[in-house]
């Protein structure tokens, strides 16, 4: 299978025409548009897990291995994927996760993908089979080379298997919703995440502050107490709801934002409506308002963050953030070392890698 793709690598570079690496395609939505002409190289048939050790809390998958395959048999031994990845769709791959570098709702507490990646086996834009990391958390030789690939949209490479840390799933959870405003939410949100509560998710959206907590009963009910607020009865349908986009909030044609900005600062004060999550750390804006992308990007800013247009629905706008030029050439010489011909997923990122 790995033949197939060395080959495809060397018919892209020798006629000029650049691949589209895909897995299922339930996040072809994120990102810039794929280059026209481009030919599709389909990862799902690369698929299996390689190897996993539950004592060792590591597991190593092929890119193509669906994520409910990966999540089924962690369940078995008590374990998961910490940075909660978002589906977007059942056929959802491990490859495709990674290269997306999306953490769903538990990211604040646990961590980011790149967090979880210890090592990566790759092919790069000229058909070499490169190796970076390992399958223990205590090996770093080419440790921050396999979190490049987290993010990167396959525009560094092909990856074809993924090692990561696994933890173990939490003994209980309780989510619990409070009637409040936005400004007291952030408020909340933030002094909460400087005391010893067992807070793994937090999500203001309408007039309601959502929050799960997970560990020991005893834990809970303590945190609970202190907390104060009401039981959501289907808490873990509520945040799947949150992790994979379905709850009615995401549900509009209209373009929909990602801002990543500074836990504490106050609401972003943009036309539209808003989801709050991490704390204060994440908001997400779906409008139809006649504010221009500047405006919404130099919002971020102001907020010591940056924009994502993460679903365009229909905006022109380039997907992300600009890039200052020292972070931009940094992108270029790494695009140059992976990928000189520009054959793999060019543009995806930016519109010159």
């Amino acid at each position: 299978m790995i033949d197939h793709y060395v080959e495809a690598i060397h018919t892209a570079l020798d006629t000029r025409i650049p691949l589209h690496i895909c897995g299922s395609g339930t996040k072809r939505f994120y990102g810039n548009a794929v280059h026209d002409g481009s030919k599709v190289l389909d990862m799902t048939g690369y698929h299996g897990i390689v190897d996993y050790e539950p004592t060792e809390l590591v597991m190593t998958a092929r890119a193509g291995t669906p994520l409910v395959e990966l999540e089924s048999v962690l369940e078995q031994h008590g374990q998961m994927l910490a940075f909660e990845p978002p589906y977007f769709g059942p056929t959802a791959t491990l490859g495709g996760c990674v290269a997306a570098g999306l953490s769903g709702p538990r990211r604040a507490a646990s961590g980011a993908v790149r967090d979880f990646v210890l090592g990566v086996r790759m092919l790069d834009g000229k058909g070499r089979d490169l190796s970076f990391g390992g399958r223990v958390m205590k090996n770093v030789a080419g440790y921050d080379v396999a979190r490049l690939m987290v993010g990167s949209l396959g525009t560094l490479g092909i990856l074809l298997e993924i090692s990561v840390k696994v933890l173990p799933r939490p003994i209980h959870e309780v989510t619990l919703k409070m009637a409040m405003d936005d400004v007291t939410a952030i408020k909340r949100m933030n002094e909460w995440a400087g005391k010893p509560l067992p807070i793994s998710a937090t999500c203001h959206v309408g007039d309601e502050l959502f929050v799960r907590l997970s560990g020991a009963e005893s834990a809970i009910r303590a945190a609970w107490q202190t907390l104060g607020g009401d039981e959501e009865q289907d808490g873990d349908a509520f945040w799947r709801s949150i992790r994979d986009h379905t709850h009615d909030f995401f549900q509009s044609a209209y373009p929909m934002w990602r801002l990543s900005i500074q836990s504490t600062m106050p609401p972003v004060r943009l036309t539209g409506k808003q989801m709050i999550e991490w704390n204060g750390g994440l908001r997400w804006l779906v409008s139809d308002s006649a504010e221009n992308v500047s405006m919404i990007r130099a919002a971020a800013e102001h907020a010591h963050g940056h924009a994502t247009l993460f679903r365009s629905g229909g905006a022109s706008a380039p997907a992300f953030h600009p890039l200052a030029s020292n972070m931009m050439k940094i992108h270029h010489s790494l695009k140059e070392k992976f990928d000189p011909e520009r054959i793999l997923n060019p543009g995806r990122l930016y519109s010159d890698l």
